[in-house]
């Protein structure tokens, strides 16, 4: 009986610390756009991070001497965190509060941020950069949640596509911001440069963020209390995804014998299957079953999986493919600016040049659609160069802007309000799945068959499976 008593104490405690906004904030009527500007803050820092992180992988692989397959663990070891950590800590903010969790994610960051940008060895970088997950994760597995329940029905869609936008603006900033901090500064800025942004973050939402419990008490508390943490489910998410990754990455050029490699496939494998039976059988468990095989929401976070999947992956293959066409650094920087750039204008005013009348499953469609082309194209030119590849690039990534954004409004829409922490969690988790694909993926081909050849297979591949993803866009 001490075991709830002390819990109790802890959720009282972690609950005080939502301090209420300021009362002439409070009262303003558009307070709720104050708000979505704070949950941005925390979006361009988690994106700004992922796009600089792939333009300095040549310069970590020089300073440390360590081969692509293991330099792009930087990357890795932080992606595997945030899908093992994004929906427990969905499901710990429901119960603790959003506010405190996103406050905290900012402090955990920055702090990582310092230590990776200090760090004396590969292994540390690496070990840096997965403490700074947990900051992320405590950010990313609200943001959705806090942008959905903090605005009105009538502005979702804006109010998600405004956060895309700031997601996609530290896609943009990245690349060129890389490609300058290696040429004229060191990779060691590409991580010193969170810590400012994170302190403004926490000030900010400090002052602009409502409490997650208007009253100070949350009515899932109760609830909660009676079913136990889904740690088993945890330990297997974060044990399948690590190993299935470590495979591909051996597949990659990553020095481990073969033995190894069948005993990781495996245990990925079996691990895999084994978080199935558990999450069917847990009383709490981390990813809900009910949530995920509803139709709607099953496929939404497909799209959302094939979407980061198809963002990431050219971002961190076009650099490997211009370099070695003799292209700086400076100026792949720019010419792949153009990706996320053109996703940031698509999510914010790129629906408007489609009907009104038209659904968010329609927008979504038309968004595969033309980032299909845009691979197509890109993976056709006879010669890649910065600017001949900026023009595929602008197409892919506006096709982008207009799903994921109109695809984030369907699925947090069939979300139950009081899942919906939980629900961001999930949405934010496969994100990070498919953004770890993105990273892995154009490694495995590079290593395999070369920059140019590698690189074309994996477009077509990529424009096929935006083309399939037509088929999941549902209202």
């Amino acid at each position: 009986m001490a075991e709830p008593a002390v819990a109790s104490r802890l959720l009282d405690t972690l609950q005080l610390a939502e301090r209420p906004r300021p009362r002439a904030v409070a009262r303003w009527p558009h307070a709720h756009w104050l708000a979505v500007g704070t949950v941005c803050l925390g979006a361009f820092l988690g994106q700004l991070t992922a796009s600089v992180t792939s333009l300095v992988f040549p310069a970590l692989e020089g300073h440390f001497d360590a081969s692509f397959a293991a330099v792009e663990w930087v990357s890795l070891a932080y992606l595997l965190v945030l899908v093992a950590l994004l929906a427990p800590v969905g499901r710990l903010s429901d119960l603790v509060g959003r506010k405190t969790m996103y406050l905290g994610g900012f402090a955990v960051f920055a702090l990582a941020s310092l230590g990776a940008g200090l760090a004396g060895n590969l292994a540390v970088l690496v070990a840096c950069r997965a403490v700074q997950a947990v900051g992320g994760a405590m950010m990313q597995a609200n943001s959705v949640a806090l942008v959905a329940r903090g605005v009105p029905e009538r502005a979702m869609r804006t109010a998600l596509g405004v956060q895309a936008a700031a997601q996609a603006l530290g896609l943009a900033l990245g690349p060129t911001l890389g490609g300058l901090l290696v040429a004229h500064a060191s990779w060691r800025w590409a991580f010193w440069v969170n810590v400012p942004i994170g302190v403004l973050g926490m000030l900010a939402g400090w002052f602009l963020l409502p409490r997650t419990f208007p009253d100070g008490r949350c009515p899932a508390r109760t609830a909660d209390r009676e079913g136990r943490f889904d740690l088993a489910g945890l330990l297997l998410l974060a044990g399948s995804s690590t190993a299935l990754l470590l495979a591909l990455s051996a597949a990659s050029g990553l020095p481990l014998p073969g033995w190894a490699v069948a005993g990781l496939l495996a245990a990925g494998t079996a691990a895999t299957f084994a978080l199935v039976r558990q999450e069917r059988r847990a009383d709490r468990p981390i990813i809900p079953p009910g949530l995920v095989n509803t139709p709607g929401i099953r496929a939404g976070l497909l799209v959302a999986l094939v979407g980061y999947l198809l963002l990431f992956c050219p971002l961190v293959l076009e650099p490997v493919v211009l370099a070695g066409r003799g292209t700086t650094a400076t100026a792949a920087g720019a010419a792949i600016t153009a990706l996320p750039a053109a996703f940031a204008l698509a999510a914010t005013a790129g629906g408007a040049l489609l009907p009104g009348r038209w659904s968010d499953a329609a927008r979504c469609r038309c968004g595969a659609l033309t980032a299909a082309a845009g691979l197509l194209a890109l993976a056709l030119l006879p010669a890649p160069g910065p600017w001949t590849t900026a023009a595929p690039l602008l197409l892919t990534g506006y096709g982008l802007g207009l799903l994921l954004p109109a695809n984030n409004a369907l699925v947090m829409r069939a979300i139950p309000a009081q899942s919906s922490a939980v629900g961001g969690g999930l949405v934010n988790m496969v994100r990070s799945l498919g953004t770890a694909l993105g990273t892995a993926l154009p490694v495995l081909a590079v290593h395999q068959a070369g920059a140019a050849a590698g690189g074309r297979a994996v477009l077509l591949l990529l424009a096929a499976v935006a083309a399939l993803a037509v088929r999941l866009c549902r209202g």
